[in-house]
């Protein structure tokens, strides 16, 4: 019987191993989440001061603005292209064209619903305009409900979930006061993710990727941070990002018992990073902290395409692109980790494996 199983698995990795034996069972993709995935819905909200929607931003692929918040494409961008489908629209502008008349039907590739500057929970720059993972949630909702989507398109999808960077962001800001110790609030955090979880499963998702966090602690903007260090990364900061990834990866483990019949995946963005920074010369980095657009200490003090705002020769040889986010380089190897990286960076199987399962509808 062992040998069975051996040579079982060992046909299956070989099958798996071959391009040409399976075209990728997924027809769309469905985003949710922060800047690390906006494709530019916050550019359609007219009182939204989170915005990418000027140079320089997008010069490196789009040679053009998109509203996303590096100088090419972003994860969800770079996936998309692996599998072979087209970009996806951020849901305002393909809820714009729906309602004007210039499209009849939303995209059959997915939707981008992710929204910069937003985070797990409500409260999270409200006042900056953004939409949270809670309303991004509802207009995905109100969609499948109202039939704007095939149910069957919506089981046979990949459903990306990253969030919670400006939550752990914000905790240390001066002017707020937080009401929960670090461990509460990451709590209160991972209820939300959890409520993520349950949403989307009930509204026919059955493969989820969940993404943790980066090193936010080690962003360029942490200069804009009284008490935070310039010369090395924010360790507390790191601290809280570190336990609500180990929070997230034990909520995808639960999937298959909790969700019948979904497959979810906790990619280990945080280690896939710092692996790139401590061996960045490797990657094709000779810039690992500071930012390649803005100015002040680690160019971290302001925002790219602000008046005054600086750029480097090349953003391909940083690892930042703004104060805040990685450039498309970085994007693009965080991408490559995913989608065919082994369990250090994304478990228990990557993209690619589960952009090729079947899935029974």
């Amino acid at each position: 019987m062992g040998k069975v199983l051996l040579l079982l698995l060992i046909l299956i990795l070989s099958i798996a191993s071959s391009p040409l034996v399976f075209s990728y069972n997924v027809p769309a993709i469905f985003t949710f989440g922060d800047s690390i995935f906006d494709a530019g819905n916050n550019h359609f909200l007219k009182n939204c001061t989170a915005q990418a929607d000027f140079p320089p931003y997008g010069s490196s692929f789009f040679h053009h603005p998109t509203g996303r918040f590096t100088n090419g494409r972003t994860v969800a961008d770079f996936i998309s292209q692996f599998i072979g489908l087209d970009l996806q629209k951020p849901y305002l502008q393909a809820r714009t064209e729906v309602v004007n008349g210039t499209k009849k039907n939303y995209p059959s590739n997915g939707i981008n619903f992710a929204s910069a500057g937003s985070g797990v929970l409500r409260e999270t720059n409200k006042d900056m305009g953004v939409i949270p993972i809670q309303d991004q949630l509802e207009q995905f909702q109100t969609l499948a409900q109202q039939n704007e989507i095939d149910p069957k398109l919506v089981q046979q999808s990949l459903f990306f979930f990253e969030s919670g960077s400006n939550d752990v962001f914000n905790y240390f800001l001066p002017f707020l006061t937080p009401t929960l110790d670090p461990d509460s609030y990451v709590q209160a955090m991972l209820t939300e993710a959890a409520n993520y979880l349950d949403t989307v499963y009930k509204l026919g998702a059955r493969r989820i990727a969940v993404f943790g966090l980066g090193p936010v602690g080690c962003v360029p903007a942490r200069s804009l941070l009284p008490g935070a260090p310039t010369d090395r990364c924010f360790g507390k900061m790191n601290l809280m990002v570190k336990t609500y990834n180990r929070g997230l990866e034990s909520l995808v483990k639960a999937i298959p018992i909790k969700y019948p019949g979904a497959v979810g995946i906790y990619g280990a963005v945080y280690d896939v990073v710092q692996r790139l920074r401590a061996h960045s010369k490797h990657y094709g980095f000779l810039d690992v902290s500071n930012a390649c657009c803005g100015d002040g200490i680690l160019n971290g003090m302001m925002q790219c395409g602000q008046e005054g705002y600086k750029i480097c020769p090349d953003p391909n040889q940083y690892l930042f692109w703004d104060y805040f986010h990685p450039s498309e380089h970085t994007y693009k190897l965080i991408s490559k980790a995913l989608w065919d990286g082994k369990r250090f960076q994304i478990r228990p199987i990557n993209l690619k494996t589960l952009a090729n399962l079947a899935v029974s509808v």
